[in-house]
């Protein structure tokens, strides 16, 4: 299906018209026009007010992964040691991510269907483990959960670990994040989720704690953040910019900041909890267990025991919907609800909602 009619998809979200039309414009050379840099450091203005921070906000061309191997790879060193706190398939990645570069790791793993709890644990792994860098995310969608950041930036400065990587690329604009007040030394974003722009852009905050470290390890590739360290002043970019990409990554934050930021995240949460009430309604049950912190984002669903998630896809599309599967040991199993950026749509969820319930019901 090329183009969904009821797109509920976690990420790439639909793409606003304001948004698609910006990419429109023949751009002159980003490398030769001062524009571009007046436009580059807008947006790392408007991101910054996004995430709470006076930090740098480095943008990237690429989707949000590569903003996740920018931070590891221009920080990590083969034997570094790296805390990996996991509830989900995205928070185990990290884990892999740091392995395949010759880190030691450990893995303190809450389980898929939780959100980081136990502090008493987290604390214990910290002074027993003394890593380098604690990883976590923010906002798993596969789980359908939030989890709490600040408690572990305040054990983060209690032992004085050096680092503190965080993704939030599916809570950023839907969500609140105040990476200054959580000690986050890097808030790792994309632009295909709530900013609701395409599929092109990265960025991530650095603290200077994280840039001097940075410099200590002097990695040199594409990822690398290095060469950005001084592009505002300089406006020498280590590789062409994208100024389409850059253009509605600018417009997308604009729009977020024209609602205004806490009516966006007011608007994510209404959203989410009217779905997860009708969810709950149609007899079907949430993925995570009580207690957990379902997030605002996306909620993730355990397919019916009557039907198998290729059924359901397939009869859902067949109404012009279209949700979520799932990855690794949540394939078959769970689905999700992408109702983030242009998707938290209150009537765009009552209309999915009817045509779930009559789908689950009348197979």
């Amino acid at each position: 299906m090329e183009k969904y009619l009821i797109p509920l998809v976690p990420g790439p979200v639909a793409v606003p018209q304001e948004i698609l039309k910006v990419a429109a414009t023949n751009f002159g050379s980003a490398d030769f026009e001062p524009e571009y840099l007046a436009l580059y450091k807008d947006t790392e203005k408007l991101l910054q007010k996004m995430m709470e921070t006076r930090n740098r906000v480095v943008i990237q061309t690429g989707e949000g992964m590569l903003v996740l191997w920018t931070a590891l790879k221009s920080t990590l060193k083969p034997g570094d040691r790296v805390l990996v706190l996991s509830t989900g398939l995205f928070g185990e990645g990290f884990g892999d991510m740091a392995k395949a570069l010759g880190c030691e790791i450990r893995v303190l793993d809450f389980g898929y269907d939780e959100t980081i709890h136990d502090f008493d644990a987290v604390e214990k792994a910290i002074v027993e483990f003394k890593p380098k860098m604690i990883t976590m995310v923010q906002n798993e969608t596969p789980s359908g959960t939030t989890n709490p950041v600040k408690e572990i930036g305040d054990l983060k400065v209690k032992y004085g670990v050096p680092l503190l990587c965080v993704d939030i690329v599916s809570g950023l604009g839907g969500t609140p994040i105040h990476v200054d007040d959580w000690h986050v030394d890097f808030a790792l974003g994309g632009s295909q989720k709530c900013l609701s722009a395409p599929a092109n852009m990265s960025f991530l905050s650095v603290s200077e704690e994280a840039w001097k470290i940075v410099e200590e390890v002097n990695y040199a590739g594409y990822e690398a953040l290095l060469p950005f360290r001084n592009v505002t002043e300089t406006g020498y970019f280590p590789y062409t910019p994208y100024w389409q990409g850059t253009a509605q990554l600018h417009k997308a934050c604009e729009l977020i900041f024209e609602e205004g930021l806490e009516s966006c995240i007011a608007r994510h949460e209404r959203v989410a909890a009217y779905c997860r009430e009708r969810i709950k309604e149609m007899g079907l049950k949430i993925y995570p267990v009580e207690g957990a912190v379902c997030s605002p984002t996306v909620t993730a669903v355990y397919v019916p025991e009557h039907m198998t998630w290729e059924r359901l896809d397939s009869e859902l599309r067949v109404q012009g919907m279209v949700v979520g599967g799932n990855y690794g040991k949540l394939a078959g199993k769970v689905f999700r609800i992408g109702h983030m950026g242009s998707q938290a749509n209150i009537n765009l969820i009552k209309e999915a909602m009817d045509i779930l319930e009559t789908v689950v019901h009348d197979i």
